[in-house]
Formats: C-alpha cells, structure tokens, sequence
C-alpha cells in the first residue's frame, strides 16, 4: 500500500475504530477481572486503558510496565526490557496480556513470565488464525494500527490449537473464552472482527506433585 494511502487509512482507523475498541476492550477486561485484584497490564503504552479499568473498576488496583514509560501516563509504569517482567513471584492477582504477544517473536516467553508474576489469573487479548485469509487480513490490521509508530510487526499469529497447547504445557487453564467481541461497527467486524480475535480468561494451575 503507497505511504500516503496507508497513512490516510490509519487516520480513517484512530477517527473511528480505536475509540470504540478501546470502550469494548475495557467493557470485557472490567467484567472479566476478579473482585479486589492487584493487576498489572504488560505492555500498557501509556496506561490509557489500564486506566479506565480502574476507574470503572474502583476495588482494583491497575499498574503497568511497558518498553518506555512515557513522561505521562494514566497508572504507574514500570519500564521492563520484555524477556523478563520485575517483579516478585505471585506478585499480581492477574496479569493483562492485551494485544502484544503477537507482536513477539516467541508468545510463550511472555506467557511463562506473566504465569510466574501472576497469582491467580492471566488475561489475553489476541487474534487467531481462523477463516479465509486470515493472515492476510490480521496483517493489514496490525499495519494500519501500528506501522506508523513503528511498532514491531513480526506478524506471529496462531491458530485457536497452538494457543491451547501453549496454555496446556504451561499451566494455564481457560476459565473463560470469548471470541465474538464486536470490536467493529456493522459490517466492518464481518470482515476484520468474527473469528479473528479472542479474549481467554486462563487461571493458574497448581504445579503438578
């Protein structure tokens, strides 16, 4: 897609598909999280919807921890390289994982990560590979949303067998899956929402005798 063309379609996206995706996202994590949780969003930019869980969602205590921490940010970040997240074991009830595992280039390492900090839970956003042309068209999502800030895009999507064998092996146990989110107004989500976008509850299993 030429440059100018591309930039145009991202603007068109931020005017009307990231407030609305956003609202959604934080609807679904507000619901989903436990009472009185301390929470930690891994990957959090500036915290903008970590913070609007916490205000829709009082009894939680919302941080962040991202690559850079931005000079003003809607909950406290901590800065973290990625391959390891600082902090103690068990150190968050829930650990939020919204949309950046894909963008890495080994998803598990991050999933290992988030286990070991989380106590009891482990939240995911992501996509699946699922539908005709499904790569094709996450890949034209994840350009348009993030090429322009210079996001890395190692387009490391996987199918809904690769996730669950991944959650099996690592002790993760799906409490709840939900994949029909209505990210999109009619009939964009026909095409860039149904079956490309999950949402997992996974609690953390006990380690085995």
């Amino acid at each position: 897609m030429p440059e100018a063309s591309h930039s145009a379609v991202g603007l068109l996206h931020d005017s009307f598909v990231l407030g609305r995706r956003a609202s959604v996202l934080v609807d679904w994590f507000a619901q989903l999280m436990p009472v009185g949780a301390r929470v930690l969003d891994v990957g959090c930019g500036d915290g903008r919807i970590a913070g609007r869980i916490a205000a829709r969602r009082p009894d939680l205590t919302v941080e962040g921890v991202d690559l850079q921490v931005r000079e003003h940010t809607h909950v406290p970040v901590t800065q973290s390289d990625g391959s390891r997240l600082p902090f103690e074991d068990n150190a968050f009830d829930l650990i939020l994982l919204s949309d950046v595992l894909h963008h890495t280039d080994d998803p598990n390492t991050l999933q290992i990560e988030a286990r070991r900090v989380a106590r009891r839970h482990v939240l995911i956003k992501d996509h699946t590979v699922k539908g005709i042309a499904a790569r094709r068209r996450l890949r034209f999502m994840d350009r348009v949303g993030n090429e322009r800030f210079g996001i890395s895009l190692p387009y490391n999507y996987w199918r809904e067998e690769q996730w669950k064998a991944s959650w099996s092996t690592l002790g993760l146990q799906p409490e709840k899956i939900i994949t029909k989110l209505g990210l999109y107004p009619w009939p964009a989500d026909m095409v860039f929402g149904a079956r490309l976008h999950f949402i997992a509850l996974l609690a953390k299993a006990a380690p085995a005798p």
